[in-house]
């Protein structure tokens, strides 16, 4: 199975079981007063790199260009407020008026922000998330909280991410969306010539 379909598929399940948790908890995003596309994410994973620039790819050429100005003057606010020792809070650059422009292909944490959540680790330890301010609002007085368990969706993107690389060595990524979009993809899935802007500021492509 080609590796960004497999992903399709685990953020269809992921999907699921979100809706399933915050349905339990009565929990939703409208009309929340804060906007969690505002905060300074980092992502980790080539795939979810392949798969932003999939998503990218498929929009009109001014809109990509929108997205990328837009993503240049975000990395410049980053790198003012990381100056200062202050965590970034800037807008998502493919943010429109509250919306995301590339909902269907947007990345892992933005999918899973929000509702309770634990882990299991490899070792057998558990870590716990209480969720979003006004998920914990929302769950404060009950004595059982209903989670979402992610053990089973970071293991899957282990071994996706894995048969991307195919064995290959590559220098570990924490990269913002923005450096994402400003960076030309991983190199199995660069664009030709024809597609794309090609290379514009960002990190250095690790691939090569």
């Amino acid at each position: 199975m080609n590796t960004l379909t497999g992903l399709a598929e685990l953020y269809t399940e992921i999907e699921m079981a979100y809706d399933k948790v915050a349905t339990l908890l009565d929990f939703s995003c409208r009309k929340c007063p804060d906007n969690c596309c505002d905060s300074y994410f980092q992502h980790h994973t080539y795939i979810e790199w392949a798969y932003l620039w999939q998503g990218l790819r498929l929009l009109p050429v001014d809109r990509q260009t929108e997205y990328r100005a837009r993503a240049r003057a975000a990395l410049a606010a980053y790198r003012e407020a990381l100056a200062k020792e202050e965590r970034p809070q800037v807008m998502c650059p493919v943010n429109d008026n509250g919306r995301c422009g590339i909902y269907q292909h947007r990345l892992l944490i933005c999918r899973l922000h929000g509702v309770p959540a634990s882990i299991t680790a490899p070792d057998g330890r558990s870590r716990q998330f209480p969720g979003c301010f006004r998920c914990q609002e929302l769950t404060a007085n009950l004595a059982n909280v209903t989670t979402m368990d992610r053990t089973r969706f970071f293991t899957t993107m282990v071994s996706l991410e894995q048969s991307l690389l195919k064995g290959r060595s590559l220098p570990k990524i924490r990269m913002t969306l923005a450096e994402m979009l400003l960076q030309e993809p991983p190199l199995t899935f660069s664009p030709s010539p024809s597609q794309g802007e090609g290379r514009d500021g960002g990190v250095e492509n690790p691939q090569k």
